[in-house]
């Protein structure tokens, strides 16, 4: 009897163990994208997480989620990490939808390439700092923000602790769909529409991820007006999107693919191929299920005339092929088995899409984007700016400012709070993002903007309770060593006490504001603004918000450097200047044309092309194409050559 209770209670462990292991080993990995923006831009997460759910620390309450479906899946917040995302072995949870890890490593590498795309393109200003209104900067969308932070939360383990070596290298690459049969599935279900829209997202993430050229997904544009509504025409010029005026003209392109004809057509899809890496994954056609049985007909012959090298999804009972019914969670059931029939879907509902796209849209490359160097002559004169000034005979240096405050606080940089020349101890990552959020808006924030800052992805009103904890523990720190109190509160709004605390940000605001109103001595109010930025805001941190307001100040310290050069007629001058601004923004293609500009200026062609070599390699090393050609160098030689004579 008791061996009869003991074997009935295992045979289910048993099940869902191998189906654990038929996951991890489907589980793809970083390429050399992920882990080159990560390390460069210092904006992204690429590794998955371990198999197991770390446990928190000890102050943080873990949480248990039941999810539908029998399967429960524990969850942790990582308040030291300042998030409150929804964390388990296989992905993350975003508003709108669930993403498996994979792919949200993947939209946190696109996030990163976003970032690098803006610090590529901009332009500095030769007239110094200005009031701007940086559309550009704008933050990313909240789905994004929000995998991010999840991503972050889950932090400290890397792909080796969930596949062996020898398993990742022969990973086929239309493991994303593994399970699809070669007569296509149906997607049923109440989260039907949402699994279709995961697929849609997670097969475009995966061509900008390999930096696929052609098509990898065909669908029309009535069934993306069906999944996304209005959006869907923003979406169209996606890369590796083909969207068809009708499902006849999808199938006919499905059919003249050209994964059709390449020679590796009779290779099973799903089987472990040793060159599978040099080959492109199948093209997905995603569909409503046709009503018309003669277009159904069709589309059955198309698939059985592809042999496996083609993969269907289509939303709706599908008789020719397989059906999945898929429930909220994402969980896909075929109804033969009670265990789920493929790992589970990314589920997506249609703002959440939108989300996602439009950042793989700004990831992507954009063709036309680069100008042709011009010949490294002297600028010509620009007219001078006369702005708004108040006091017309400031002295043009870095403004003074009061040292009597017994707080210091250091954000550009490493960040630190001191009191009385001693160190705050600030125990939770989410008292010091509150802190350093208030530093970045002096004029103070109310508990909606600070709870979507440090929270993404949370409704404000389920963590207001988190938001006072964490202010309260800031105030405790500083209690701890000083009797000064660091936070005003006033209303529903939170903002740092000036009279007792001084931040290195606010100075380097001021000497921006003088740079930006001063009609003489400018080079000196463009030094001081130099000056006044000792690194990044705050440098050793990954917080969502912080891109848009430490590009801001990125390009602020480049216009400066960029005035400042333009005004030296001697290259031999300038090109310090250049090069120290380069050290700000290694991405910046403005800078690095115009230091090339100086060092053929200077007759140092070697140099100039050694530059250039550099930040090709770079750029390309971080995901960005559209390299300058070396062929514009000679050209721009050329051109300064016969200026000279």
């Amino acid at each position: 009897m008791w061996l009869l209770l003991a074997g009935t209670l295992l045979i289910p462990l048993v099940s869902r163990t191998r189906a654990g292991m038929r996951w991890l080993r489907r589980v793809p990995l970083p390429t050399p994208l992920q882990a080159t923006a990560t390390g460069m831009a210092g904006a992204a997460v690429f590794t998955a997480s371990a198999s197991t759910t770390p446990a928190p620390p000890a102050d943080i309450p873990s949480t248990t989620v039941g999810t539908v479906e029998h399967h429960t899946t524990t969850t942790r917040t990582a308040e030291t990490r300042g998030t409150t995302a929804s964390i388990d072995p296989d992905g993350v949870t975003v508003p709108g939808g669930w993403i498996p890890h994979p792919s949200a490593e993947q939209v946190t590498a696109a996030a990163a390439l976003v970032w690098l795309r803006r610090r590529r393109a901009y332009r500095p200003d030769e007239n110094g700092p200005a009031q701007r209104d940086n559309l550009d900067l704008a933050p990313l969308p909240e789905t994004v923000t929000a995998a991010h932070a999840a991503l972050a939360a889950s932090e400290g383990t890397g792909p080796t602790d969930l596949t062996a070596p020898d398993q990742r290298t022969e990973q086929p690459p239309d493991s994303l769909l593994a399970d699809v049969p070669p007569t296509g599935v149906g997607l049923t279900g109440v989260a039907a529409d949402d699994a279709a829209r995961g697929v849609l997202v997670t097969v475009l993430l995966h061509a900008l991820h390999r930096r696929s050229a052609g098509t990898a997904l065909i669908t029309t544009s009535g069934d993306l007006t069906k999944l996304l509504g209005p959006t869907a025409q923003r979406i169209h010029s996606v890369s590796g999107l083909t969207v068809a005026a009708s499902l006849q003209e999808a199938l006919t392109m499905l059919q003249e693919h050209p994964h059709q004809h390449t020679p590796d057509t009779t290779t099973e899809r799903g089987s472990n191929s040793a060159n599978w890496p040099s080959r492109q994954p199948p093209p997905v056609l995603l569909t409503h299920t046709p009503q018309d049985p003669g277009t159904a007909r069709r589309l059955k012959a198309a698939l059985a005339a592809t042999r496996g090298t083609a993969i269907a999804v289509l939303v709706g009972a599908w008789p020719h092929g397989a059906t999945w019914e898929i429930t909220a969670t994402g969980h896909a059931y075929d109804g033969t088995q009670e265990q789920p029939a493929t790992p589970r879907m990314c589920v997506l509902n249609a703002a959440a899409a939108t989300d996602l796209l439009t950042v793989i849209t700004q990831a992507q490359p954009h063709p036309g984007h680069n100008t042709p160097l011009a010949p490294a002559v002297d600028p010509p004169p620009t007219r001078a700016r006369v702005p708004r000034q108040t006091a017309r005979g400031q002295a043009p240096t870095t403004p003074r400012h009061s040292t009597n405050q017994p707080l210091h606080l250091q954000v550009l940089g490493d960040t630190t709070l001191k009191s009385h020349g001693q160190p705050v101890t600030i125990r939770r990552t989410a008292a010091l993002q509150a802190l350093v959020f208030l530093a970045v808006h002096p004029g103070g924030a109310n508990s909606r903007g600070l709870t979507t800052a440090i929270w993404p992805g949370l409704p404000a009103h389920t963590v207001t309770a988190r938001l006072y904890t964490t202010l309260s523990d800031l105030r405790k720190a500083v209690a701890a060593v000083s009797e000064i109190p660091l936070i005003e509160h006033t209303g529903d709004r939170y903002r740092l006490r000036r009279e007792h605390i001084e931040v290195d940000l606010w100075r380097f605001h001021a000497a921006v504001k003088h740079a930006v109103t001063a009609v003489t001595a400018r080079p000196a109010a463009w030094q001081a603004v130099i000056n006044a930025y000792t690194g990044n805001l705050a440098a050793e941190h990954d917080w969502p918000w912080l891109n848009p307001p430490r590009e801001a100040l990125r390009r602020r310290v480049i216009d400066a450097y960029t005035a400042l050069a333009a005004t030296q007629p001697d290259p031999r001058r300038a090109l310090p200047l250049l090069q120290d601004a380069i050290r700000v923004d290694p991405y910046n293609e403005n800078l690095h044309r115009r230091a090339i500009h100086a060092l053929e200026a200077l007759g140092d062609h070697t140099a100039a092309e050694d530059l250039l070599t550099t930040f090709n390699r770079q750029l390309t090393d971080a995901g960005l194409e559209h390299v300058i050609p070396n062929e514009e160098v000679r050209q721009a030689r050329a051109a300064s050559s016969g200026q000279k004579h």
